[in-house]
């Protein structure tokens, strides 16, 4: 089916829905029968011929001038991540990594097993995940912090895997996914203890709040160190 393009000078609609119409008087004789003018095939095929009118050169001109326009932000979102709390320190990993997002779980101990970081196993969905501590391994306050303003606290287990190995993470809070320019990432701010800035690549600023970007590898080789 092909629909002819009729010139806009070529065309006269006779808008009687504003004269004797719902947004008329309201004398028309089909009102009885159509209720409403758009039931009304006398509406539909006006309607049908202002969709036939040809495009004019001037509309033409005013949409190529919008799109010739350069775009505002030239840095492209390209990596995205999942933003969370521990303490009062807001990080982030790529969400490649992330398997789900499970509640909060109180772990349990593993005889003979003191390393840093490691607090025990939980059992998710029936699955055991080795439950591991960001909080010590990064060396964070986690009995600090609270949520961003306007915010309720989302207390959770991030389910991640590396390599061959999966992992819990509690966190304090979950804020959610967010993508980000990677040509947009800061130098961490000097204030950032030693022990958590070796493990960032950079910071972002989303909203009012400032994200640490974690090394990935870095986060990785310490789980995997620590489970050994």
């Amino acid at each position: 089916m092909t629909t002819t393009l009729v010139p806009a000078d070529a065309i006269e609609i006779d808008d009687c829905w504003n004269r004797i119409g719902v947004a008329g008087n309201q004398t028309c004789e089909k009102l009885a029968q159509h209720i409403h003018c758009r039931n009304c095939e006398v509406y539909a095929s006006a309607a049908q011929r202002n969709l036939q009118r040809a495009v004019g050169a001037g509309y033409k001109a005013e949409w190529a001038a919008h799109f010739r326009q350069p775009a505002i932000d030239t840095q492209a979102l390209d990596a995205s991540c999942l933003v969370f709390r521990i303490g009062r320190e807001w990080l982030s990993l790529p969400t490649k990594l992330f398997v789900a997002v499970a509640p909060e779980a109180k772990p349990h101990r593993l005889p003979h097993r003191t390393d840093r970081g490691l607090t025990g196993i939980v059992n998710v969905g029936g699955t055991l995940y080795p439950c591991m501590s960001l909080a010590a391994l990064l060396g964070i306050d986690d009995s600090e912090g609270e949520a961003a303003n306007h915010r309720h606290t989302f207390a959770r287990l991030l389910l991640i895997r590396w390599e061959d190995q999966a992992y819990a993470l509690p966190v304090a809070d979950l804020h959610g996914i967010e993508r980000y320019a990677t040509a947009a990432v800061q130098a961490p701010a000097a204030t950032i203890n030693k022990g958590l800035s070796r493990f960032l690549s950079g910071v972002i600023s989303i909203a009012d709040m400032h994200v640490g970007v974690l090394d990935a590898a870095l986060i990785g080789y310490q789980l995997a160190r620590t489970l050994r």
